[in-house]
C-alpha cells in the first residue's frame, strides 16, 4: 500500500494521455500534479517537490526538448526519480535518457496501466532505498568523524598523560653517594600501571619503591600519580617534624598510609608494592612487601637470592598490616626489583619454574640493567601482554 500523501508530477503535452495516467495513479493512492508544458512542469516541481516525475520525452515545447527537460529535472531535484515516456522505442533515445538519470523508460501507448503503476512503485522504492542509504552513509560519516575526533582527543590525552608520567619518574641512571639507581618501564598500553621511584630522604637515608597497579591504561596510570603525590607529601610532613638527622620514614608506615588513602578514595584499584630505605650510617636496608611477586633479588659475591617477606596488597584490606625487614648491606651488591610482568619473559612452563629461573638471569646480568633486559628478551621495544618494570640499585665501591 502506497504511503498517503505521496505526490507525483506528470508532464505531458497530450491531454488525453496525461489525464489517463493521472486518473489511474490517483486510483492507486497517489496525489498527482499535471503540467502540459516543460516550463509549467518545472515550476510545479519547484513549488510542490513531488516524490517522482513522469515526463514525455517527445514533448513539444519551444523552450526545451524532452532530454533538456530531463536534464533540468535532474538539476532541480537530484534525488527525485524521473520516468520518461516515449512514443517510440528508439534505442539511442533510451540510452541517452538513462544516461541523463532517468530511473525507468516506458513506451506508449500504455494499454496496461498496471505496468506504469509497477514502474512508479519500483522507482519510488529504489529512490527511497537510495535516500535511506545516503542518510545511513551520512550518519556513518558523521559517526566516523566524531570517532576520529574522540580518538584524536584520546591520543592527545594519552600523550599528555604519558608526558606527566614520564616527568614523575626519576632520572635513570641516578647516583647518590656510593649507590647507583636505574630503572626501565615498558607499558603494555600507552600509559603504564607500573611505577618506580627513588630519592634521598635525609643526609644518611635513601628511599625507593616499585609499584604495580591493578589493571592497565589510564585509570591505573592515574593511581601512579596518586602514589607519587602520597609518598612525596608523607616525606614532606616527616621532614617538617624532623628537620635534622635521620627521618622516621619506615617502609611499613608508607604502605599503611597508601593503603588507607587508596581505600578511602574508592577508586576500585589496588597496588602491589616493594619499598625500602637504605641507612648509609648503619649500612642496612629496611624493606617492606605489599603483596608483591616476584620478591626482591639480592646479588652478593656472585650469588643471587630472593629476600624473604610477605604482606597483603595495598588498597584492598582495612586491617592490612605491613612488616619491616632489615638486612645488613654487603660491601658490593645489587638489588633487583621487578613487576610480575617480567615473569612473562622468563623461560618455564609453570610459575614456580619462572620464579626459579629469574634469579639465574639476574645473577648472569651481574648488576648490569641493559644486559638483564637483553637476557629477558626486552633489549628492543616490543608490545608486551603486561606492564613491565625493573628497578636496579647497586653499590660497587672502588
Amino acid at each position: 500500500m502506497q504511503r498517503p500523501g505521496t505526490t507525483l508530477l506528470v508532464i505531458d503535452d497530450d491531454d488525453k494521455v496525461r489525464h489517463s495516467i493521472a486518473i489511474h495513479l490517483e486510483q492507486c493512492g497517489f496525489e498527482v500534479l499535471q503540467a502540459s508544458t516543460a516550463r509549467d512542469g518545472l515550476a510545479l516541481m519547484a513549488r510542490q517537490r513531488p516524490a517522482l516525475v513522469l515526463c514525455d520525452l517527445q514533448i513539444e515545447d519551444a523552450c526545451m526538448s524532452g532530454i533538456d527537460l530531463l536534464t533540468r529535472i535532474g538539476e532541480q531535484g537530484p534525488e527525485t526519480p524521473a520516468i520518461v515516456i516515449s512514443a517510440n522505442g528508439v534505442m539511442s533515445e533510451v540510452v541517452q535518457a538513462l544516461r541523463q538519470g532517468a530511473s525507468d523508460y516506458l513506451i506508449r501507448p500504455q494499454d496496461d496501466l498496471e505496468v506504469l503503476e509497477h514502474a512508479v512503485r519500483r522507482s519510488l522504492d529504489r529512490a527511497r532505498l537510495r535516500n535511506e542509504n545516503q542518510r545511513i552513509r551520512e550518519r556513518l560519516e558523521q559517526a566516523n568523524l566524531e570517532l576520529e575526533n574522540h580518538l584524536r582527543e584520546l591520543r592527545d590525552d594519552q600523550a599528555a598523560g604519558r608526558q606527566v608520567q614520564l616527568n614523575m619518574l626519576p632520572a635513570t641512571p641516578w647516583s647518590s653517594g656510593e649507590f647507583l639507581f636505574e630503572h626501565r618501564i615498558i607499558p603494555s598500553l600507552y600509559l603504564s600501571g607500573d611505577f618506580v621511584d627513588y630519592f634521598r630522604i635525609s643526609d644518611t637515608q635513601l628511599g625507593f619503591y616499585l609499584a604495580d597497579v591493578s589493571g592497565h591504561g589510564a585509570s591505573s596510570a592515574f593511581v601512579t600519580v596518586l602514589l607519587k603525590f602520597m609518598t612525596t607529601r608523607l616525606l614532606y610532613e616527616q621532614r617538617k617534624v624532623q628537620e635534622q638527622g635521620p627521618i622516621a620514614f619506615r617502609p611499613s608506615d608508607v604502605m599503611d598510609h597508601i593503603n588507607r588513602s587508596l581505600i578511602s578514595c574508592r577508586l576500585g584499584k589496588h597496588v602491589t608494592m616493594l619499598g625500602g630505605v637504605i641507612d648509609e650510617q648503619r649500612q642496612t636496608l629496611t624493606y617492606s612487601i605489599g603483596g608483591h611477586l616476584p620478591l626482591p633479588i639480592l646479588v652478593a659475591d656472585g650469588k643471587a637470592r630472593y629476600l624473604q617477606g610477605k604482606g597483603r596488597p595495598v588498597g584492598l584490606f582495612d586491617d592490612a598490616e605491613y612488616e619491616n625487614h632489615e638486612i645488613a648491606l654487603p660491601r658490593r651488591f645489587s638489588l633487583t626489583l621487578c613487576s610480575d610482568g617480567v615473569l612473562d619473559c622468563v623461560a618455564g612452563t609453570t610459575l614456580k619454574e619462572k620464579e626459579d629461573n629469574l634469579p639465574l638471569l639476574v645473577e648472569q646480568a651481574g648488576g648490569d640493567l641493559s644486559r638483564l633486559m637483553a637476557l629477558l628478551g626486552m633489549a628492543e621495544a616490543k608490545v608486551m601482554p603486561d606492564d613491565i618494570s625493573v628497578l636496579l640499585l647497586s653499590r660497587n665501591p672502588e
